[in-house]
């Protein structure tokens, strides 16, 4: 490879991010951007390593050891920066749990001394220390000018400050030197993340201790713990502007005036209180996507950490600074101090803290916490009974027993009367006891919050179990059936009544015979043919809805498929038909005159003109009653299952263009009759003339009816339009 070492380096970090944004199906292999030269070559395998190893341990699952890079590159072994590839492996896998110095050397002889020398004296992390005497509103610390306390505890305080280099607000949290990810967080640039600026060490004047300033985006909002207060103290159905009658008594709190004429909150209050709660998710839901695209989990997600504008629009704060603390006192008389923080963990997260062998908590533990927070905001009350009388591993254990249980019945019955049973079904889903049944990314849960969001789109996702719909659901091959079979019937109908006018009566009984022999064969033939091609191309969105509505699961990629199916399902119901009808009409009149009939002066003409009536009668007319019917209980059983995404959108938007065209060739029927008897003949139109009103006169019902559920499946695909996003989340 000529590639230079820089070069090769960048491509493979480039790589990594076009698989967290889902363009690869893998993370890349380091064999394919190492450089020829054995002096060169292992220089770059050493930091090939390093980058790898650091996206790696950041996701659940994708975890990979020094070891097993070394035993698929022998060479690392032998690298000058080995010892240094070890340590980093230590630094990640004591990350969330402590790790035992000694067991580790074990693994790592070669390496043991730098090891111990490096992480021996550092024992287990402590607790965060406390801050000293003095940190109050009025002092200058560096740069920034602490205006007001925000809030915080022993260990750290956050307050309003002005940064006197850059003469603006921001928000500083004051602690005493921790570790933290702020290079990391720092460069996560999201609408719905609170934005970290900086951090800066500096020490402390009376006890000499080094202080960390880190400084970020200042959100007068307040919090939803605030939020969750306000709903506690006032009674009556709450709405919209309940979040924002908060954020305005956070604002005045501060002497902060509040903003005129914003849209935002013009919309906010247009609310009802569970849409409300969805519209906060789905924006927070959107930031843990983008973080985890990024490397980034957030691990703890409360009240406190979710922040507002002063337009009310919310952004979570301390994404990834949590997990410095993980650990810290992981001791049964540490964790009694943190049961209230803990409650808001998930059920693997609260393992972790008990069990060293338990699996860490990855992006979907987080789904589980804004979960329980969305639950909180909707309800007042996380739906579990903690125990605030244990301490230690006892409150945890307790705290884990409950959410392996279940969401309970009873916790049910706090949801308000209006929450739509979209939302109820996504946080359900949300605060699944196993992560494998969860939201799997935080794109599939903003998905979810979408469709709660529009009343036409929840409703056709999920609607209720006494409507006609949801009744529907059980039957889709009887329906299938009756959509195509009925107007096909109209049309046998029609196609008998014109040829035995202008055709079959014209033969003598001979031919009349061969004529019902061809007949047979043809619909011996063709019947079967197209039932089996109808169920073959509908197997998938049939068997995948049938087998979801009993509790089967199913991978992103294969439920994919089958919504791109379903919309299509339609289409193929109907062109199979239509071939059909179209090949029958040059078929039969060569059949005939190879079975040596004798057919009338412009038979083949009468015949195939005919034919293509029918053919566009069984074009029309059927795809508007089984893409409806698809549209409103198939395919809203996969929508429900998530992985939701540009993709379906375009679906969505290619199935509302192509319906046009068979609502004119609905509009087309009748025209079409009339423009066939042309080749009739003046003295035979009184053959005709009974069924030609009839297809007259039934064909603009039928158009009536036609445009009727036209407008509804448009109506339809653009509520679902609405409630997916156009690009990645």
């Amino acid at each position: 490879m000529s590639e230079l070492p820089a070069q090769a380096l960048a491509r493979f970090a480039a790589d990594w991010e076009s698989t967290l944004r889902g363009e690869r199906g893998e993370p890349p292999r380091l064999a394919g951007y190492l450089p020829d030269g054995e002096t060169v070559r292992l220089a770059v395998l050493t930091d090939l390593v390093r980058v790898d190893m650091r996206q790696r341990w950041r996701r659940a699952g994708l975890e990979k050891r020094i070891t097993e890079y070394r035993e698929e590159f022998p060479e690392v072994g032998d690298s000058p920066g080995f010892a240094d590839l070890v340590c980093e492996e230590f630094v990640a896998r004591s990350r969330f749990r402590p790790l035992d110095v000694d067991s580790f050397t074990d693994e790592y002889p070669e390496a043991a001394a730098e090891i111990r020398r490096r992480f021996t004296a550092a024992g287990p992390r402590p607790a965060p220390p406390v801050l000293p005497e003095g940190i109050e509103i009025g002092r200058r610390l560096d740069d920034f000018d602490l205006l007001t306390d925000l809030g915080g505890g022993d260990h750290r305080r956050m307050f309003l400050a002005r940064q006197r280099s850059m003469q603006r607000l921001v928000a500083v949290r004051v602690e005493v030197g921790a570790d933290s990810d702020t290079e990391t967080v720092a460069q996560l640039d999201h609408q719905h993340i609170v934005r970290v600026f900086d951090q800066r060490l500096i020490a402390d004047g009376s006890t000499g201790k080094p202080l960390r300033l880190l400084y970020m985006q200042y959100l007068p909002g307040g919090t939803a713990e605030g939020v969750l207060a306000c709903s506690r103290a006032e009674s009556g159905t709450a709405d919209g502007r309940l979040l924002l009658r908060a954020i305005d008594t956070a604002m005045e709190a501060k002497g902060e005036s509040r903003p005129s004429g914003s849209r935002v909150r013009a919309e906010i209050a247009g609310m009802s209180w569970p849409e409300t709660v969805a519209w906060v998710g789905r924006r927070l839901a959107a930031a843990l996507e983008y973080g985890e695209r990024h490397g980034v989990l957030h691990h703890d997600i409360r009240p406190g950490n979710v922040l507002f504008t002063a337009e009310g629009v919310p952004k979570l704060a301390d994404f990834a600074l949590g997990p410095g603390h993980w650990n810290a006192g992981n001791t049964a008389g540490a964790i009694g101090n943190r049961a209230e923080a803990l409650r808001y963990r998930s059920p693997e997260a609260l393992a972790a803290l008990v069990d060293p062998a338990a699996p860490l908590p990855d992006t979907r533990g987080d789904i589980y916490s804004l979960g329980l927070v969305l639950w909180e905001m909707l309800t007042g009350t996380i739906p579990f009974a903690d125990d605030t009388d244990l301490t230690g591993d006892e409150a945890v254990t307790a705290m884990l027993e409950r959410r392996r249980a279940g969401v309970p019945a009873a916790a049910l019955a706090d949801l308000p009367a209006d929450t739509p049973a979209t939302l109820r079904r996504v946080l359900l889903e949300c605060l699944r006891a196993d992560p494998v049944r969860r939201w799997q990314t935080g794109g599939q849960l903003a998905g979810q919050l979408d469709l709660c969001l529009d009343a036409r789109a929840r409703d056709l996702v999920d609607p209720p179990p006494g409507s006609l719909w949801a009744r529907l659901r059980g039957w889709p091959v009887p329906i299938a059936a009756l959509c195509v079979g009925l107007p096909n019937a109209m049309a046998s109908w029609y196609n008998i009544r014109i040829n035995k006018s202008l055709i079959v009566d014209e033969l003598s009984a001979v031919d009349q015979h061969r004529f019902e022999q061809v007949a047979l064969v043809n619909n011996v033939i063709a019947f079967p043919l197209a039932a089996l091609l109808l169920l073959w191309l509908a197997r998938r969105p049939l068997t995948v809805s049938y087998r979801l509505a009993r509790g089967h699961e199913y991978s992103p990629a294969r439920l994919a498929r089958a919504r791109a199916d379903t919309l299509l399902i339609g289409e193929r119901a109907v062109w199979i038909p239509f071939a059909m009808w179209v090949i029958a009409g040059i078929v039969w009149p060569l059949a005939l005159e190879d079975a040596g009939a004798r057919l009338p002066h412009n038979a083949f003409w009468h015949f195939f003109a005919a034919q293509v009536v029918c053919a566009t009668i069984a074009l029309a007319y059927p795809f508007f009653l089984i893409t409806v019917y698809s549209m409103r209980s198939l395919y809203p059983q996969l929508l429900a299952r998530g992985s939701v995404g540009p993709a379906d959108r375009r679906q969505l938007t290619g199935l509302a263009r192509r319906s046009n065209v068979y609502l004119a060739a609905a509009a087309s029927v009748p025209l079409l009759g009339v423009a066939t008897m042309t080749f009739v003949s003046t003295a035979d139109l009184w053959l005709v003339i009974v069924p030609l009103r009839w297809l007259s006169v039934g064909g603009v019902l039928a158009f009536v009816l036609t445009y009727g559920l036209f407008r509804v499946l448009e109506a339809d695909l653009r509520a679902l339009v609405r409630a997916i996003p156009e690009g990645g989340r």
